[in-house]
């Protein structure tokens, strides 16, 4: 009887740390499919999970941060899901590639138009974004999860270095050092540039300097020819002359 309470105890304990520890691990999250560097561009997937046994999720809200503004945000297609974007006037302009941004995405809305994520599942919503800021070391997006039931949870409290997890934590993006001698998509379209330039004119000199092979090649034969041809013609005239002499 004694083992069997024990047993019951135990059993009873660990549910209740599970049940304590499940929220932690089931919350709205955001990571970079490969690296987000500062300064750069970036897919990133919102990764969503259902928490319900009785709804499902049927609509994604992601808040932009206002004090990190972001230019370029582009969704990826889903089916299942009808996307809006949302823009809003920045206090003050980006300037992005030489030009002045008065605009940025505020937020980033996914509505489902059939069942969205069920329960037991869940579902990434990916993004392009950039250009990421090169004076901070992380983003916080702050979410709003509506399930079929009607309920909103808000993942929107924003996480404190040296405090414990706030129940609902905001997603929060993690960036990376910027990448050495990469600044970003104009960069890169100058590096192609330059390098399309290079190879062009390397195709420019290898064509020139095999037309001027052709040509010195034409020239020696035909100098070649010219002399062939005149040993031909003196070869001719003396035989001429010793038969006439015969």
């Amino acid at each position: 009887m004694q083992a069997s309470r024990i047993v019951a105890a135990g059993a009873a304990a660990g549910v209740t740390v599970l049940a304590l520890s499940a929220p932690a691990f089931a919350h709205v999250s955001v990571q970079p499919e490969g690296t987000a560097a500062k300064g750069g561009y970036a897919v990133i997937d919102f990764k969503v999970p259902n928490e319900r046994d009785d709804a499902s999720t049927t609509k994604l809200e992601v808040n932009f941060p206002t004090d990190h503004p972001l230019a370029s945000v582009m969704p990826e297609p889903m089916p299942g899901w009808k996307i809006e974007v949302t823009k809003s006037k920045l206090d003050k302009p980006l300037e992005m590639h030489g030009e002045k941004i008065t605009e940025a995405v505020s937020k980033v809305t996914w509505t489902a138009d059939g069942k969205g994520i069920e329960p037991g599942y869940f579902e990434k919503f990916p993004l392009s974004v950039g250009q990421l800021p090169e004076d901070t070391d992380q983003l916080a997006f702050k979410a709003l999860q509506t399930y079929s039931n009607k309920e909103v949870v808000r993942w929107i409290e924003v996480p404190q270095k040296g405090k414990e997890e706030p129940d609902n934590p905001a997603p929060v993006l993690e960036l990376s050092a910027a990448e050495e001698g990469h600044h970003g998509a104009a960069a890169d379209d100058d590096a192609d540039a330059k390098s399309a330039e290079k190879a062009s004119a390397d195709t420019a000199a290898d064509d020139s300097a095999s037309s001027d092979g052709t040509d010195t090649t034409a020239r020696v034969l035909g100098i070649v020819g010219i002399v062939v041809g005149a040993a031909g013609v003196a070869y001719g005239v003396l035989a001429g002359r010793r038969r006439s002499n015969a």
